[in-house]
């Protein structure tokens, strides 16, 4: 069974789940998730023999959550897991991000490759930064109704999804990014539109499951992690330095066929040539039929590619 702590890191006080002994791997979930989202791959990794540490990530559930927007950079969560790999004692770790926690796991191993010898990313390619602000193309490409940019103004949002948490992850979580309809908000209709409330739960999901991120998000609120999104244009002048710069420790990819993430015209792209950016790209996984949610939804493929992964790659000096 995995035990959780609280440790302090960068500035912040980190909740974690942790199981197991051997090399260091650090598990970076996304939005809107929780260190629980890794529940599968914990267990499944520490029996592999390894010292596996899954997060509640800055702004999420039981870790701290600034008040200031701008404390959401890239710069301060991948800063978060290099701290927590000090303060566990480490000076290694292999890095495994999924949804937002993938940049992180990215972006991790671009700006510390002494700390992180392997990096796994799910559902979000790397990264590969354009030539202007992500808000700014798409507002120039015509696009004023994206979710990122719902996301942007405080308090709007988060007033949608708190309003009945329990709805908000069922649907969050029950719909996914499966749907490149849903990525796009209608005027007056809120990220949600009009779905139904007793959509049911997708077969990876159970009812305790559900309770476990409702009621953590009772908790927290929703500020936390949209403030990530809050720093997307941010992130592209904060990283300005790494452009067209590679990756270059062996690294893994995972997603599902049917997330709109990898499917979409720019998505699709990136993921057809990412290894311009990972010249040791040692697999790239595309679930069949799987959707956004991978390492929940296809839990047996997805932990049996990360410990072949892990296994090979995975320093343990």
């Amino acid at each position: 069974m995995s035990s959780s702590r609280t440790i302090s890191a960068n500035g912040i006080e980190i909740f974690l789940l942790e199981q197991g002994e051997g090399p260091l791997v650090v598990l970076c979930h996304g939005w809107p998730e929780l260190s629980y989202s890794w529940r599968h791959q914990i267990a499944a990794l520490a029996a592999a023999g390894f010292h596996v540490v899954a997060p509640d990530m800055r702004g999420f559930g039981r870790t701290s959550a600034p008040v200031d927007i701008s404390a959401y950079s890239i710069f301060d969560t991948v800063g978060d897991m290099v701290a927590l790999v000090a303060a566990l004692g480490e000076n290694r770790a292999a890095i495994v991000g999924h949804d937002w926690g993938a940049p992180v796991a990215w972006h991790a191993a671009l700006f510390r490759p002494d700390i992180f010898s392997a990096v796994a990313g799910l559902s979000v390619p790397p990264p590969r930064r354009g030539r202007g602000r992500p808000l700014d193309t798409l507002r120039e490409s015509g696009i004023t109704n994206f979710y990122w940019q719902y996301f942007q103004t405080p308090g709007v949002a988060e007033a949608e999804f708190e309003r009945d948490v329990g709805f908000a992850m069922r649907t969050l979580l029950g719909r996914g990014f499966s749907e490149p309809a849903s990525l796009f908000v209608e005027d007056g209709k809120g990220f949600f539109g009009n779905p139904s409330a007793d959509r049911p739960l997708p077969h990876w999901l159970d009812e305790a499951d559900l309770a476990y991120f409702t009621e953590a998000y009772r908790k927290s609120g929703f500020r936390g992690g949209l403030n990530w999104y809050r720093n997307i244009d941010r992130n592209w002048e904060l990283t300005a330095p790494w452009q067209g710069a590679q990756i270059h420790q062996p690294s893994l990819f995972i997603a599902g066929s049917k997330d709109s993430v990898i499917t979409g015209l720019i998505g699709a792209k990136h993921v057809a040539d990412m290894e311009r950016v990972l010249p040791n790209l040692k697999q790239k996984l595309i679930v069949d039929g799987a959707s956004h949610w991978i390492q929940q939804e296809r839990a047996a493929e997805v932990n049996a590619a990360l410990i072949a992964f892990l296994k090979e790659n995975a320093l343990s000096e």
